[in-house]
């Protein structure tokens, strides 16, 4: 019973029950990346009347992260090669880096010198060039 409620309602967490349904009626799976992410597009390639344009999908496999997507889809998905990188063999650049989590709220964060969250810094001393406004 808890699998069908957290089906049904956390979507930051694999596929809800609707989008699984829409995905068995009108997708169709156009391949899978290394992380095990599951991409899809409207069954046969057609035209959704409203966008105007082919409608395209993830399902992440595991925690919903937009940053877990490879470059390679990145391009297909957001329309900007038509191939899939399953159909065109696709291989990453030299300079393409590899896939690295989103580190915000944890404890990788980004934490500039001076922050209140750096661990071990204290923020430095006022250098004089402030004046607190003080009312009256």
């Amino acid at each position: 019973m808890k699998q069908f409620f957290l089906k049904l309602f956390t979507w930051w967490n694999g596929q809800t029950f609707g989008t699984q349904l829409w995905t068995r009626r009108f997708g169709e799976l156009v391949g899978e990346d290394e992380q095990g992410n599951r991409y899809y597009r409207t069954a046969g390639g057609k035209i959704d009347p409203t966008l105007g344009f082919e409608r395209r999908w993830v399902i992440y496999n595991g925690y919903a992260e937009a940053s877990r997507i490879p470059t390679g889809w990145h391009g297909w998905m957001h329309h900007v090669v038509d191939v899939p990188p399953t159909e065109e063999n696709y291989q990453p650049r030299e300079w393409e880096k590899p896939h690295q989590p989103n580190p915000t709220g944890t404890a990788k964060a980004y934490r500039p010198a001076g922050s209140t969250l750096a661990s071990g810094s204290k923020r430095p001393k006022a250098t004089g060039d402030y004046q607190p406004w003080t009312p009256g």
